[in-house]
């Protein structure tokens, strides 16, 4: 069992490492990969069985605390809490799999990590009691930190057509790692390709997109709440998380800054603090990050209200998550842009911390699933209650 004391919470838990995190993210984005001493301080935390299921261990939070939890983490490193973002969802996507999925993984090994890419990227063939797959996966964030792999994979009729879309669980020691993540933020994700040639699943480890979007899931174990919530909504929203730590954290450093007296250049002021440009910018970041911190509570809870209810979330709360989870990165960027105003030209210095937590934001949140012409376009026609939508990912 972890060492976690039952009565910290998890928030707590992500509180309590996030100077080390803040610490090592220029080692992290050196070696483009997150840091082993990050990786055995989460697990150590707890931190990564909030979404695995009770029965083998873990906490089956509320998507409220993953969420939490994955901003706070971000005020330290962005590239971490990503990175745990990933992980965490996927072990939750994995809670929705067949019983016999989930002890194959969590059965073996509580404290298994797993990455995935939904994007069927791949070529799939049936086979006897499974399929066989060949393909690459590119972004897979986690995958040099995990042992399974939740990968996306088309379902192709005899005319070559693809007619629905299904998740495959393989063991990371049945694929490998194409080294390919040279990005301008996100560094330290690791987010390389990964790649199958000819790899069978056994049925009991495939999963159906479509029946999990629409609530329609194998998993024999229902008693735990978070696994009835909605799958794309949730897939989303948990994205926001770190892209909101990245904001605080920037408010701080800048927030810091002001503390020591430091003037504005080319004026009369000495300290900025004193100076009202400089307050009405403050102000305003910080009512940025409030505002993508309101939707994020609302979208979540959500999430957490229909989940506890029995019945599925609908369409048109599904879209709206959706929506929040962009808007979300949209306010964390536009409080990160006035930041860097109020701070001027040195927040592009290599040692100042803000110009990893801009790059870092400026990529994460170009998330397709985070896009806001298109999830605008998916909102506003469910607002409208038209039918003929522009993805199946609501």
């Amino acid at each position: 069992m972890l060492s976690t004391s039952q009565t910290t919470s998890p928030h707590e838990q992500a509180a309590a490492v996030v100077d080390m995190l803040r610490r090592n993210a220029s080692q992290a984005e050196d070696e483009r990969r997150i840091p082993d001493e990050n990786i055995k301080a989460l697990t150590e935390a707890g931190l990564f069985r909030m979404a695995m299921p009770r029965r083998f261990g873990g906490y089956g939070t509320d998507i409220q605390t993953v969420l939490q939890v994955n901003a706070e983490l971000g005020r330290g490193c962005g590239s971490t809490a990503w990175v745990m973002t990933l992980i965490n969802s996927t072990i939750w996507m994995i809670g929705l799999f067949s019983d016999q999925a989930q002890q194959d993984v969590f059965g073996a090994d509580p404290d298994a990590r797993a990455c995935s890419v939904i994007t069927p990227t791949s070529n799939s063939k049936y086979a006897k009691n499974g399929r066989v797959i060949t393909g690459k996966w590119p972004f897979a964030s986690g995958s040099l930190h995990s042992q399974w792999a939740v990968l996306g994979m088309p379902i192709v009729n005899d005319g070559g057509h693809t007619t629905d879309q299904e998740l495959a669980l393989v063991p990371m020691a049945d694929l490998h790692v194409e080294d390919t993540w040279y990005v301008a933020g996100m560094r330290g994700t690791g987010s390389n390709t990964i790649v199958a040639d000819e790899v069978f699943v056994p049925e009991h480890r495939i999963l159906s997109v479509t029946k999990a979007i629409h609530g329609h899931l194998p998993a024999q174990h229902g008693d735990d709440t978070l696994y009835r919530s909605a799958f794309m909504p949730v897939l989303a929203l948990v994205l926001a998380g770190p892209l909101l730590g990245l904001a605080r954290g920037a408010l701080e450093v800048v927030e810091a800054s002001l503390a020591k007296g430091k003037p504005i250049s080319q004026t009369f002021y000495d300290n900025a603090a004193l100076a009202p440009s400089i307050q009405l910018q403050f102000a305003e970041a910080a009512q940025l990050i409030d505002t993508a911190e309101l939707h994020m509570q609302r979208a979540a809870s959500d999430i957490d209200r229909w989940a506890t209810s029995g019945q599925y979330m609908p369409v048109l709360n599904r879209a709206r998550v959706r929506m929040d989870a962009s808007y979300i990165a949209r306010r964390s960027r536009e409080a990160v842009d006035v930041l860097l105003n109020i701070h001027g030209g040195s927040s592009f210095t290599e040692f100042n911390s803000l110009q990893r937590i801009w790059r870092d934001l400026e990529t994460a949140s170009r998330h397709a699933i985070l896009s806001h012409a298109i999830v605008g376009e998916l909102y506003g026609r469910a607002l409208l209650g038209i039918d003929d939508q522009i993805t199946h990912l609501i």
